[in-house]
C-alpha cells in the first residue's frame, strides 16, 4: 500500500444520517477523490456510492465505496461504518461510531485494510453550525501504527441555501517507526473552504484547499462534486 495514502474516511466520508429517511442510497461524482487534502485517485474524476440505514433512536449503519488509484493496482475502496447520532441539548449533538475500510484491486491489497472510531461533536446557534471531530485508528493501513486526526470546521448560511464551510484538519502518525508519509513526516495539516449549495435534488460543493505536504498529490487543488441522495 503506498503512503500517499491519507483518508479518513473518506471520503471519505462518514456522514450522519439523522437528517434522512429510514433507508436511503447517495451517489456522488466528483472532480477528484480528496481527502485530508491527498488525492485518492491520482487527481482523477470519482464515482461514489452510499447505502445507509437509520434507526428512529439515532443508531445507523452504511457503507460507502468509490474508485481510487493507487501504485499496488488497488482501485475499489469500499468502507463500512456503524454509529449513533444524539442531541445533547438544544445546541450541542454527538455522533460517534467504528468504521472499518477495505481496499481491492490489488493482490495485495487488503493488507491495507484497517479499523477506526470516531467521535464528532456538533455546536449550533445563530452563527452556524461548529464541529470538533476526532478520529482514531490502532492499526492505520495495517501497518499497526496508532494514527488520529484531529479537525476543527465550521459552517454559516450566508444566504438561504448557500453555505460556507471552512475547515482546518491534523493528521498524526503516533508511530513513525511504521508509518510516515512519502515527505517523511508523522503529521501534517490540511486547510479547506467550500461553497456548499443545491439545485432541483442536487447538493453541489465546490471546495478550494491545500496541506503542508510536499508532493503533487497534496498540493492546492479545486475540487468539485455533485451528489443526489434517493430515499428507499
Amino acid at each position: 500500500m503506498t503512503t500517499k495514502k491519507t483518508i479518513l474516511f473518506g471520503a471519505l466520508a462518514l456522514a450522519s444520517t439523522h437528517a434522512m429517511a429510514n433507508l436511503s442510497t447517495t451517489i456522488t461524482a466528483a472532480s477528484d477523490y480528496s481527502f485530508n487534502g491527498v488525492s485518492q485517485t491520482q487527481e482523477d474524476p470519482a464515482l461514489q456510492g452510499s447505502l445507509d440505514y437509520a434507526f428512529n433512536d439515532g443508531v445507523y449503519a452504511g457503507s460507502w465505496a468509490s474508485n481510487v488509484d493507487f501504485a499496488d493496482n488497488t482501485d475499489i475502496e469500499w468502507d463500512f461504518y456503524v454509529g449513533k447520532y444524539a442531541t445533547l441539548n438544544d445546541n450541542w449533538s454527538i455522533d460517534y461510531g467504528i468504521a472499518y475500510y477495505s481496499y481491492h484491486g490489488g493482490t495485495s491489497s487488503s493488507h491495507g485494510n484497517y479499523p477506526e472510531v470516531y467521535s464528532k461533536f456538533g455546536f449550533a446557534n445563530s452563527l452556524g453550525q461548529t464541529e470538533f471531530n476526532f478520529w482514531y485508528s490502532w492499526d492505520y493501513f495495517g501497518t499497526g501504527a496508532d494514527h488520529t486526526i484531529a479537525m476543527v470546521a465550521h459552517s454559516i448560511e450566508v444566504a438561504p441555501g448557500h453555505t460556507l464551510r471552512a475547515s482546518f484538519d491534523v493528521s498524526n502518525s503516533l508511530d513513525g517507526n511504521k508509518y510516515m508519509w512519502d515527505a517523511g513526516d508523522k503529521s501534517y495539516t490540511h486547510y479547506r473552504l467550500a461553497y456548499q449549495t443545491s439545485y432541483s435534488g442536487f447538493d453541489i460543493e465546490v471546495a478550494a484547499e491545500n496541506t503542508s505536504l510536499d508532493y503533487d498529490t497534496a498540493d492546492e487543488r479545486v475540487v468539485l462534486s455533485v451528489s443526489r441522495t434517493f430515499n428507499l
